[in-house]
């Protein structure tokens, strides 16, 4: 198949963006993004605005209302998420077969999550998403289980030649045990209450200015229990996340309650995480982007260590989850 942005040239981005009524001044800007690509966009007015491709077949259109939808409710309630614009009643706009949606620029930097003050803050305003998430279900987005983010990957890159012939059944035997822990943390938790989520909120998702905070690419947002939106932000040692951990519970609560059995999740949830990521590179290597970008992967050194850190897992997955000091 040809690249999924082969036709995607300067001039048809501009075009798209006329196409919905704004005049460009003819400078774009291409700004980090894989699975799309997403380009900062100047107007005639001397304003620039954020223009959003989505990849060819990932989403089918309801799935895209449904982000749309999402962020803009949160908006709606002043959380500080970066929603689409809305014209022509419309989110979601069509160019020469491309689709896309346009945002307004908000510029900001990494928050410092060494800072509980900041922790706190972050803690806040996730509980206000996940209290608006979880008033009803994603009727058209997946959810985040071990099937989608454990077998389903680590499936594709067995079947499809990626693991070298000497470390196929190293890889399929370390994948496989390390899942099966994954399965008994849940098994742990009991029944896991799944709701609405940014689903990908790392700190390069969140922009922090004087006035705090702003969560911008809902594009992952699916199903999923409360702490995936949380884990990704600790690091360090168990003293140290356990300290970072309180500071974001002690905000999060303050507008929404959290169920502290998930804390049994987090490894679980780093693990599928690692999983996930070796198959959705291996899924887009026919992409020219991803090579160019990642030229680390697929080598023999990458499937090394990649099983090194399941090994890894493998101990963390075994020790007693963190807990709440209240």
């Amino acid at each position: 198949m040809p690249p999924p942005y082969e036709r995607l040239t300067p001039d048809c981005i501009l075009d798209a963006v006329e196409s919905t009524g704004y005049r460009c001044d003819g400078r774009l800007l291409a700004l980090n993004s894989y699975e799309n690509r997403v380009y900062q966009i100047w107007l005639e007015d001397e304003t620039s605005l954020i223009a959003k491709f989505y990849r060819p077949g990932r989403w089918p259109d309801a799935a895209i209302d449904e982000e749309h939808q999402f962020a803009r409710q949160l908006a709606e309630r002043e959380i500080p998420v970066v929603a689409p614009l809305m014209m022509g009643g419309r989110t979601l706009h069509e160019h020469d077969g491309y689709r896309f949606a346009l945002y307004p620029r908000r510029p900001g930097r990494s928050p410092e999550l060494e800072d509980r003050d900041t922790l706190r803050w972050l803690g806040r305003f996730i509980g206000r998403i996940h209290a608006l998430g979880a008033v009803k279900p994603f009727r058209h987005r997946p959810a985040l289980d071990i099937g989608s983010f454990g077998h389903e990957p680590s499936r594709y890159v067995l079947e499809h030649g990626f693991i070298p012939a000497d470390l196929r059944e190293v890889y399929r035997g370390v994948v496989s045990d390390v899942l099966r822990r994954v399965a008994r943390c849940y098994e742990r938790v009991g029944k896991v209450r799944n709701i609405r989520l940014h689903g990908d909120c790392h700190a390069g998702n969140i922009l922090w200015t004087a006035k705090g905070p702003h969560f911008v690419d809902l594009d992952d947002a699916r199903m999923g229990p409360a702490v995936q939106d949380i884990w990704m932000w600790l690091a360090g040692d168990r003293v140290t996340i356990a300290i970072q951990l309180g500071a974001v519970i002690e905000g999060y609560r303050e507008f929404n309650d959290f169920n502290p059995s998930e804390l049994a999740l987090i490894e679980a949830l780093r693990t599928l995480r690692i999983i996930h990521y070796a198959g959705w590179l291996a899924r887009r290597w026919d992409d020219p982007a991803f090579p160019a970008s990642f030229p680390f992967f697929n080598t023999q050194r990458y499937w090394q260590d990649h099983i090194l850190t399941l090994r890894e897992q493998a101990a963390a997955l075994d020790e007693e989850p963190l807990e709440l000091a209240v």
